[in-house]
């Protein structure tokens, strides 16, 4: 079974893919502090719960915009699962034409976003909207290569911003509201934040699309993916998962690179005196 983690800004995802289909997913909240016993301590009982052992995870693949998280991710997989774990990142096979200036500083959510989205939705053109803690728009063309896009600030993050910034501006929940115009202040605020993101959206994809040659599918995608989707019609299709199928599809793909024979002394060992990952 391959074991995927997609270590974000404010989560970390963990799935386990079976060959056919997503049989486990667990979440815990991005710490990069966070110990790998820590993380075994937490995950394999949850893990045991589903009845899934830990000697039948046989592949992992991490994906992270957490630099820091890494160390410990690949310590858990190697010193609790006995696997080496692969790590997302321009120097695996992708499939795919990356026409940035400096992939290696590409996010790599960013590339499994677009990885996914061409294999699951027809090659290209393309356009993924990621609302996470960062809203980034990534871009496939027509012949199927990435070829870059947009971010911005996440609706949490102007949220928190616009609270922190504004001492009487209290802090509020995220949500579409009932109408546009607010008459008090909460709900005043959640249309600025709903519609607002609504609008630069709609507007960043519709710039986009007038720099294509095609008109491209919109793919939404993140934690809320489903809540945006409510308020445009500008999606095409709505995949909230959409990272970890990049990841089980970049595994796939690198089949090749996995070390099939990683025991618990290698795993001691991969670490030396130094602590170095």
């Amino acid at each position: 079974m391959l074991l995927v983690i997609d270590a974000g800004n404010t989560n970390v995802v963990f799935a386990i893919h079976d060959g056919s289909s997503w049989i486990g997913r667990w979440r815990i909240s991005t710490d990069d502090r966070r110990t790998a016993d820590e993380y075994a301590a937490w995950l394999l009982g949850l893990m045991e719960r589903a009845g899934i052992g830990a000697d039948c995870v046989t592949q992992a693949i991490i994906g992270t915009v957490v630099p820091a998280a890494l160390y410990d991710l690949r310590r858990f997989c190697r010193c609790w699962l006995h696997v080496e774990p692969l790590v997302a990142n321009h120097e695996l096979e992708w499939g795919m034409d990356v026409l940035v200036d400096t992939p290696a500083e590409l996010g790599a959510d960013r590339l499994l976003n677009g990885l996914a989205a061409r294999q699951l939705y027809g090659g290209g053109p393309l356009v993924v909207v990621d609302f996470g803690t960062a809203t980034t728009f990534d871009v496939v063309d027509a012949q199927g290569r990435y070829c870059g896009g947009a971010i911005a600030p996440g609706v949490n993050l102007s949220m928190d911003a616009l609270h922190q910034a504004a001492a009487r501006l209290p802090r509020v929940s995220v949500g579409r509201p009932m109408t546009a115009i607010g008459r008090n202040t909460s709900v005043a605020m959640r249309s600025g934040l709903f519609w607002g993101y609504v609008g630069l959206v709609e507007g960043i994809v519709h710039r986009i699309a007038g720099e294509m040659d095609k008109s491209p599918k919109i793919v939404a995608t993140g934690g809320l993916a489903p809540l945006f989707s409510e308020g445009t019609t500008l999606f095409d299709e709505v995949a909230p998962d959409l990272t970890l199928e990049g990841l089980r599809l970049l595994a796939e793909q690198n089949e090749g690179r996995f070390i099939t024979d990683f025991s618990g002394q290698q795993a001691r060992n991969a670490f030396g005196h130094n602590g170095n990952a």
